[in-house]
């Protein structure tokens, strides 16, 4: 590694920790669009690939937080080296996979690389000069709702043009680029905890919530009666009792729930976690609605895969522009206002998308107003989760932002799943009728998300850009 002594320039840094980023937001949507060309290409089941989405999504889950409070004890830039190489890793055996088994064991090793995330705030607030920790942190986690709409967006095309295994190799090539850039260029963590990870805490963590994200995923495809349903989702709530029980009573404990109380980490979490409600179901369904075939059921497009991309466009493009303008906004009128009004614009959005999809231009609006919404909220939350907590132990909070979001996420696609297919009609499609009720429903969570903005603490903007406020008494130390 570079040593301490001749530090990289942080925009330098800053540029390696984007490429990682954003090579994970793309990794994380590329698949939902084309799932089934996978299932056609890999000679399965629709049931079976399924699981190509469900095991990604559990396995980036447990190694979020994970990976953060890793960085947090040995080194930042050491692991995230190791989780940008998982990533590149498993993306070159599922372009390889030659059946659906190894494609799924391949998206396993690819959520290992969602450690990228709290890795590159935890860098960020290390290297970066403190007026410029506020925007780095803005821009990158806007730049991950950006990545997972553009994956929606250019993954019709790929597999139009180069076929579905391009769907890893690009990933597989560019984050392998990462991965050596951040091993070259990434300077060695001034802050860390020194100490082992807790074993029980950290087994408890990771059992709940894989019985509750393979429960809710299972519950919204074979009903929630099921008994492995119902038994995976008894599980989680004894796993996750057993944890908090072990968590509050361990020496060193694995996520801190004292930090979890912080009013600006509470807040912040609640309103990730309907944000994620909103944003993963929305990537799931629009193109759903869009690519239906008004001639047998009366509304949609008929839109190709590449068709409803492009009418998603406008919420990767809002997102993004909003990671670029977010951070003034924030050091003038403080987080809370830019929260709640992304809040409100993305409930907006969503509840236009389900009201108003008649025309494609009104659908382009409405995705627009999402992405604005959802590019303003994400920018600011990592921020105040950052500047909530201690240095030593900002990966491990900002993944469980991260975390929670993505728990928020396998919850709305689960329920909006059960709302949209809870009644066909013609051609065995879903009503139009299912598609408004699920949209106002994802809407609604946005809008008790603004509710919960408004609870959001006043910060300075010393404490946004990194440093303790001088006329705020100090928090009282956490637990190592």
């Amino acid at each position: 590694m570079i040593s301490t002594a001749r530090r990289t320039h942080y925009r330098v840094t800053l540029a390696v920790l984007c490429v990682g980023v954003a090579s994970f937001a793309l990794v994380q949507s590329l698949t939902i669009p084309v799932l089934p060309r996978i299932q056609e290409e890999l000679g399965t089941n629709a049931t079976t690939v399924t699981w190509v989405v469900t095991a990604y999504l559990v396995s980036a889950s447990v190694f979020t937080p994970l990976a953060g409070r890793l960085g947090d004890a040995t080194g930042k830039e050491r692991v995230l080296v190791y989780a940008l190489g998982l990533l590149a890793v498993g993306s070159v055996v599922a372009a390889l996979a030659p059946n659906v088994g190894v494609m799924i064991a391949a998206r396993v090793i690819q959520g290992v690389g969602g450690g990228v995330v709290p890795l590159a705030f935890g860098i960020i607030r290390d290297e970066f000069p403190e007026p410029k920790i506020s925007g780095a942190i803005s821009f990158t986690s806007a730049l991950m709702g950006a990545g997972g709409g553009f994956g929606t967006v250019v993954a019709g095309p790929m597999v139009d043009g180069l076929g579905y295994v391009w769907l890893f190799w690009l990933p597989a090539i560019v984050t392998g680029a990462a991965a050596v850039a951040a091993w070259l260029l990434v300077p060695a963590s001034p802050v860390r905890t020194p100490g082992r990870i807790p074993l029980l805490p950290t087994l408890l963590f990771a059992g709940w919530l894989t019985a509750l994200l393979i429960g809710i995923s299972e519950g919204s495809r074979v009903g929630w009666g099921a008994p492995l349903v119902v038994g995976l989702l008894i599980a989680a709530v004894v796993l996750l009792l057993g944890w908090v029980y072990v968590e509050q009573r361990a020496a060193v404990p694995f996520i801190d729930l004292r930090m979890m109380r912080l009013p600006a980490v509470w807040t912040a979490n609640l309103v990730a976690f309907l944000m994620g409600v909103g944003m993963y179901a929305s990537f799931a369904f629009t193109p759903r609605l869009l690519q239906t075939d008004p001639s047998v059921t009366g509304y949609g497009f008929g839109a190709s895969i590449t068709q409803s991309g492009l009418l998603m466009l406008p919420s990767a493009v809002g997102t993004f522009v909003m990671g670029l303008v977010t951070a003034p906004l924030t050091r003038i009128r403080g987080p809370k206002p830019v929260v709640v009004i992304g809040c409100l614009l993305s409930a907006i959005g969503l509840g236009a998308m389900g009201l108003v999809h008649h025309e494609p231009w009104q659908t382009a609006i409405a995705s627009g107003l999402f992405g604005i919404g959802l590019g303003a909220v994400f920018a600011c939350l990592a921020s105040l989760v950052v500047a909530a907590v201690p240095p030593e132990q900002t990966g491990v909070a900002s993944g469980m932002n991260a975390n929670i979001r993505t728990i928020g996420g396998a919850v709305g696609s689960a329920v909006m799943a059960t709302i949209v297919t809870g009644q066909l009609g013609r051609g065995g499609e879903p009503r139009e009728s299912s598609y408004v009720a699920g949209f106002l429903f994802l809407s609604a969570a946005l809008l008790v998300a603004a509710l919960v903005a408004l609870l959001i603490p006043k910060m300075s903007r010393r404490e946004l850009e990194g440093g303790l406020d001088v006329d705020r008494e100090p928090e009282p130390a956490l637990a190592d």
